[in-house]
């Protein structure tokens, strides 16, 4: 049995990234709070951001495993031959609204940068935290075309490797 190379995953590790650091700046400012009755200014700013990172790298992890909310009902009873085109229909659906928020998510970032827009709480550029809306955005539509190529090929599920 010849060894797989690991799987490149950037968007469950960013994922992961994200959640951990709400985690511990939540924790950090329940523990400050407590302790001298102040908070860190920056802990809704931060994890309203890494929430944002959160969900939409979780939705590029979720596309890849076919994990995302839809009516198998549809899927299940059609024949093969007319369940690709089901399939292609979903990803092109996805695209769409994917796409438009990469045109627009990309547009809005841009007008940040020119305008020179700062965020409110902490005075730091707003592209910063806008750009991850059209890139991950971005990212999904691959984790779903990649989603597609292997539904398209009979494939399952990619990533889980079964053991005989």
């Amino acid at each position: 049995m010849s060894a797989r190379p690991p799987k490149f995953r950037p968007d469950a590790w960013l994922a992961a990234l994200a959640l951990i650091g709400i985690c511990v700046i939540s924790l950090g400012n329940v523990i400050v709070r407590y302790a001298t009755d102040a908070s860190f200014a920056f802990t809704e700013e931060y994890s309203v951001f890494l929430l944002v990172v959160l969900t939409f790298a979780g939705a590029a992890v979720a596309a890849r495993h076919n994990q995302h909310i839809r009516i198998e009902l549809i899927e299940d009873f059609l024949p093969p031959r007319f369940r690709k085109v089901v399939f292609v229909l979903q990803w092109l659906a996805g695209v769409t609204v994917l796409g438009i928020t990469v045109w627009y998510g990309s547009k809005f970032a841009l007008e940040e940068y020119q305008w020179e827009s700062l965020s409110p709480g902490l005075g730091l550029p707003n592209w910063i935290y806008v750009i991850w809306l059209p890139v991950l955005s971005l990212a999904i539509i691959i984790r779903m075309t990649q989603n597609l190529i292997d539904r398209l090929r009979g494939k399952v599920d990619p990533e889980v490797i079964h053991e005989s």
